[in-house]
């Protein structure tokens, strides 16, 4: 946990007359420096009170005087963990814990908690599923029981595998219509092919076929393990309640002792410089990304790749406000109008990651807007304002201020880095990624480096690889 004294550079007063930018890009009431002095919230913020089972199970909680509450069951495993036997198992499982359990029917579970006013989910990556469950406080002991339920008593039957199965397929076969989910499954294949890593999370539809009770079972045994399981709640709960409620409900999970750590090890996930192209000229925009090998969850470098990524922005054409966002790049491609949406992208994972720009433009806008993609990416090597990065940072730090109560991000940050970090820090980790810095991580991770390419739709005139690839290091202005 920072001290007070590590904080400071978030606790710097400013006077009115310096916190309004030299350079004519800011006005008064839209100034990059910010005018709060006085952080007394964000260092006291709730405690995240932890506890681990003998069995391995950990719970972690936040209370704060909310009346509802949020409880998510957090599993380390994702579609990366899947064998070529078991492509699609993780996805396929994630969604059959639903369709009943020995106690409670699918209609009961959907019953009992429309009783209680409260909704469920689940969501699954490469390496991570989740359920979460969102309830009145009083509901807490019995959204637990109904998780609990699910992850170990159901009963997979065949009926309800079958009728899955064919929900399954015709979900893949519209999603295969979707061009921003192809560009992305497009971008894990080229960037990570012949890995795990580069599967689809939902799997192919024939792998559907192949998944039976067994499977299932096994599956489950084998990672849905109490040493890969976080129980997490924040709102209205009690730490020592929501302890003794899990002590007495998940007594069933499997307690293989081996660990994510161990698998990741195993089979790592390997970056490679490469490009899928699926043209369809029938479609009226092409749909691309051009991305680089990222930092990991732990890489030192991993917060200033986030400033980086709001540095570039966003921009949506339909949105006529984004042209005049303070990013330049936004500015330029939506004054210009190369692209109908244009968005920077960081993702971290355990061992690797990507950054790069993804686009939505027409056919004859994709040359042009290729070039000032490169351009501005290569330019961060050697070309960054302070103002661009004291902007990006305190877009960063909303971001973290807005996910840091969630029971996802006290999870995800679990099984991200091992442990919760307070806002505090994360705020400090922002407050450090200076100009100098940001220069030296675009050099570590755009200048020469190789790039992954996806691309969907009428993209003849998108330029090939080797044109792209040139342009990290090529570019001086």
């Amino acid at each position: 946990m920072l001290s007070r004294r590590s904080h400071q550079a978030l606790t710097t007063t400013r006077s009115t007359s310096t916190a309004v930018s030299d350079t004519p890009r800011f006005l008064k009431h839209n100034s990059p420096h910010p005018i709060l002095t006085d952080h007394t919230s964000i260092l006291s913020c709730p405690q995240t009170r932890l506890t681990t089972l003998p069995n391995g199970l950990r719970i972690a909680t936040e209370s704060n005087l909310s009346h509802t509450a949020t409880v998510c069951v957090w599993i380390d495993t994702g579609s990366r963990f899947e064998t070529d036997e078991t492509r699609g198992v993780a996805n396929f499982l994630m969604n059959m814990v639903f369709r009943g359990t020995s106690k409670r029917s699918s209609s009961d579970l959907d019953e009992e908690f429309e009783n209680m006013g409260g909704e469920y989910q689940s969501y699954i990556s490469r390496e991570q599923t989740v359920y979460i469950a969102k309830v009145m406080a009083a509901d807490v002991p019995k959204a637990i029981d109904i998780l609990s339920d699910m992850l170990q008593n159901s009963t997979f039957e065949e009926n309800m595998i079958v009728d899955l199965r064919n929900d399954t397929i015709t979900r893949m076969l519209e999603e295969n219509e979707d061009p921003d989910s192809v560009v992305s499954d497009c971008l894990h294949a080229a960037a990570f092919q012949d890995t795990p890593f580069g599967r689809s999370t939902d799997g192919r539809p024939k792998d559907a076929f192949f998944v039976t009770k067994k499977v299932l079972q096994d599956y489950l045994s084998t990672h849905y393990s109490t040493h890969r399981t976080i129980i997490t709640a924040s709102g209205a709960v009690n730490h020592e309640e929501i302890v003794e409620q899990v002590k007495k409900t998940f007594t069933k999970l499997s307690t293989n002792p081996i660990t994510s750590t161990q698998l990741v090890k195993r089979a790592p996930a390997i970056f490679t410089g490469s490009e899928i192209r699926k043209r369809d000229d029938d479609m009226p925009y092409a749909y691309f990304g051009i991305f680089f090998n990222g930092a990991s969850w732990t890489d030192p470098d991993s917060f200033a790749l986030l400033v980086i990524q709001l540095m570039l922005g966003s921009l949506t054409k339909s949105a006529d406000v984004d042209k005049h966002k303070g990013s330049q790049f936004a500015q330029m491609a939506g004054i210009d109008e190369l692209a109908e949406h244009l968005r920077a992208a960081t993702c971290h994972y355990k061992d690797t990651g990507l950054f790069g720009v993804s686009a939505i433009a027409k056919p004859d806008r994709l040359d042009d807007l290729a070039y000032a993609i490169m351009q501005k990416l290569s330019q961060l090597c050697y070309q960054v304002t302070e103002e661009d990065v004291i902007r990006a940072q305190n877009k960063l730090k909303y971001e973290f201020c807005k996910e840091q109560p969630r029971a996802e991000e006290i999870g995800r940050q679990l099984l991200a880095y091992g442990r919760r970090i307070p806002l505090a820090e994360m705020l400090t980790r922002v407050d450090l990624v200076d100009v100098a810095a940001v220069k030296r991580v675009a050099n570590r991770f755009i200048f020469d480096q190789d790039i992954a390419i996806a691309s969907t739709g009428p993209v003849e005139l998108l330029p090939d690889y080797n044109w792209l690839r040139g342009r990290t290091s090529m570019l001086r202005s």
